[in-house]
């Protein structure tokens, strides 16, 4: 028996086969061949293939010479910032035939949404610990991925605390935020870096008064896994002709380095480690900060005496009741009172049941209804954090 094989050329292959089978298999691979070949589906990555329309004149020039000074400077690139748009292009890769790939769209691009709209990025802060309207700060950034990486990280380190010091050690008084400002830039980059482009969906950093989360569409590559990601691991970039460029100007390490960079950078400022986890077609990074601000304290109902022990905590990390009525000259009944106060409110966690080796500690991870999640992991964070 034969069968008559629809090529994507228009041509009629013949093929002989000997059961139904066989049939079926032919015929799947031959659907896959011509949907391959029309571009329905993808055998490459994403960011190598050809952006449908796009021609030289959308590339700005201006874009890449920046970058090509910074690669220059950064990592002794070879080429330097006088070099030609098609050179420089050629060089990395950049170009399928004369037609500019998704890539460099991206990279250098003078209005990249104008062919990818969801590679915008959307910057939200919210005032509580749930995404609620109104939204007091909601901004969408366009452009580069290098222009998406420095408004985001921006944004977020122009809402969350910062404290100044003084000029003892230089002219230059040094500033430190409550977030590390490269563990930020390193979950945002991730985001943008590795995020699928071929999803309708766009980057989130969501900015709340106890976290900072960063979402993006996709999946970790087989064979990492959420657990992997929290030891030396390999580096699978998703988008590699992306990702090339940022190693060249230093946002990226191509070393599978970025999430355990982050997790050491939070834990040297004293923070609970990041968190990681996939849910829904998204892959998500949480950044742990300090949640009882002001007016986490105020919606809580935190009285005078109740916030005494908070402030006591940040100095000292822990408190026992007898250290409650040493400290503030109250009785055992108040300090108790207030003590279980707190632990209702998620304030405190109780470490031991009774007795002298009784104490309590700040819940570093306060969990709000709804949180995905686990009381487990919640406990065993805050309890890391206090070893």
């Amino acid at each position: 028996m034969q069968a008559l094989i629809n090529k994507a050329s228009g041509q009629l292959n013949r093929r002989r086969f000997g059961s139904i089978g066989e049939l079926t298999a032919q015929i799947y691979a031959s659907l896959v061949e011509y949907l391959t070949g029309c571009g329905a589906i993808q055998s490459r990555p994403f960011d190598a293939i050809a952006c449908p329309d796009a021609t030289f004149d959308d590339i700005s020039q201006k874009k890449l010479t920046e970058f090509l000074e910074r690669a220059k400077s950064a990592r002794g690139y070879v080429l330097g910032p006088d070099t030609s748009m098609e050179k420089a292009l050629i060089h990395l890769n950049l170009l399928d035939g004369t037609h500019p790939k998704h890539a460099a769209i991206l990279l250098f691009g003078k209005e990249p949404q104008r062919f990818l709209i969801s590679s915008e990025v959307k910057c939200l802060h919210f005032h509580g610990t749930q995404v609620c309207k109104l939204i007091p700060s909601y901004q969408i950034y366009r452009g580069t991925i290098f222009d998406l990486v420095n408004q985001a990280v921006d944004f977020v380190m122009s809402k969350i605390d910062r404290a100044v010091g003084t000029r003892s050690e230089g002219p230059v008084a040094p500033v430190t935020y409550e977030l590390p400002r490269e563990a930020v830039a390193e979950a945002i980059v991730n985001a943008v870096a590795h995020r699928d482009y071929a999803s309708n969906a766009s980057v989130q950093v969501m900015l709340f008064s106890d976290r900072l989360e960063v979402w993006n569409p996709g999946h970790l590559p087989a064979p990492l896994t959420i657990e992997s990601l929290r030891v030396p691991h390999a580096s699978i970039p998703h988008n590699p002709l992306i990702a090339e460029p940022l190693f060249l100007t230093r946002y990226i390490e191509k070393a599978g380095t970025g999430t355990l960079d982050m997790i050491a950078l939070c834990e040297a400022a004293g923070l609970p480690t990041p968190g990681f986890s996939q849910e829904g077609g998204q892959f998500i990074q949480v950044l742990w900060r300090d949640w009882l601000t002001d007016i986490m304290l105020e919606e809580l109902g935190i009285d005078e005496r109740q916030r005494e022990v908070v402030q006591f905590l940040r100095g000292r990390g822990r408190i026992t009741n007898t250290d409650y009525q040493k400290s503030f000259g109250v009785s055992k009944p108040t300090a108790s009172r207030n003590l279980n106060a707190l632990l209702q409110k998620q304030v405190l966690i109780k470490v031991g049941q009774t007795g002298k080796g009784t104490y309590y500690i700040q819940n570093l991870q306060r969990l709000t209804k709804g949180s995905s999640r686990s009381q487990t992991a919640h406990c065993e964070t805050n309890k890391e954090h206090r070893t």
